[in-house]
């Protein structure tokens, strides 16, 4: 897939800098969220191909956006991604089995961050996890 827009919420301003490095690097579209409510205006504004959520940021964290943009039939195509330093035994299968699509810990593996992304965006929600 060539240009895509991503939606990143993301509290961590290194982290911020680099994904938004990592995805405009390889041609995509960011839009940046530090908190919930900026997540909401960006949604409100139109439909992403792709969304990167941290799940602990401000304003309720990745699964309360999650869940909001489940029950909302615009987002049904997009992949859902939690980005988090959550990497205990568990959490990868607990943040999936609640609807996320993917699981990325942080700190993330850079040289294979475009790869996964690029999967989610040519496959949609049915990318094949790592």
């Amino acid at each position: 897939m060539s240009s895509a827009t991503i939606l990143l919420v993301e509290d961590h301003p290194l982290n911020l800098a680099l994904f938004r490095i990592l995805l405009e690097h390889t041609g995509h579209e960011v839009l940046e969220a530090t908190d919930l409510n900026q997540a909401r205006d960006h949604l409100a504004r139109g439909v992403p191909h792709l969304a990167l959520l941290d799940i602990n940021v401000p304003g309720g964290g990745g699964e309360v956006l999650l869940k909001e943009m489940r029950a909302d039939p615009r987002f049904d195509g997009v992949p859902i991604v939690a980005v988090t330093a959550m990497a205990m035994s568990g959490d990868r299968e607990r943040l999936l089995a609640v609807g996320f699509d993917g699981y990325v810990s942080k700190p993330v593996d850079t040289r294979g961050f475009a790869a996964l992304v690029e999967r989610f965006l040519v496959n949609g929600r049915n990318a094949p996890q790592p």
